[in-house]
């Protein structure tokens, strides 16, 4: 024998090439939910009881389970030109002034400012590559 086993498939080759069809359930998770079907309604109506006791589990899983996250919402904020250096500076300035006023709050002046800090970071490099030109220029 030459130690390959004989088969239909090829080494590499899967025998279910479409693979599991996409959103379909595992066996015991159905089982689950026929079971709980009916008392899905109680069993909620338990825990929210539960939450509203005092219990911070059944608090917790409702926060998780049944209240969505929060997304992140638009922010509409008049910021200086951001062409130059100085324009950076002043919308950095801006930030800081809208969180003070309560118009921002820390985490969204957060991302704002990497967004205003990659800017800067790109100025500066268009700045350092001109002056790289200019010297490669004089010489």
């Amino acid at each position: 024998m030459s130690g390959k086993r004989a088969g239909p498939w090829q080494p590499g080759q899967s025998g279910n090439p479409k693979g599991r069809p996409r959103g379909s359930r595992n066996r015991a998770t159905l089982l689950a939910l026929a079971a709980m079907e009916g008392d899905l309604t109680e069993i909620v109506g338990v825990v929210l009881a539960a939450a509203r006791g005092g219990d911070l589990v059944a608090a917790r899983l409702v926060l998780e389970r049944l209240v969505p996250p929060m997304r992140d919402r638009p922010v509409t904020l008049d910021l200086p030109d951001t062409s130059t250096l100085q324009g950076v500076s002043a919308a950095q300035a801006a930030l800081v002034a809208a969180v003070a006023a309560g118009e921002l709050t820390p985490v969204e002046a957060d991302t704002l400012t990497g967004i205003v800090e990659a800017r800067r970071k790109a100025l500066e490099t268009e700045e350092l590559d001109a002056r790289v030109r200019a010297l490669e220029e004089k010489q």
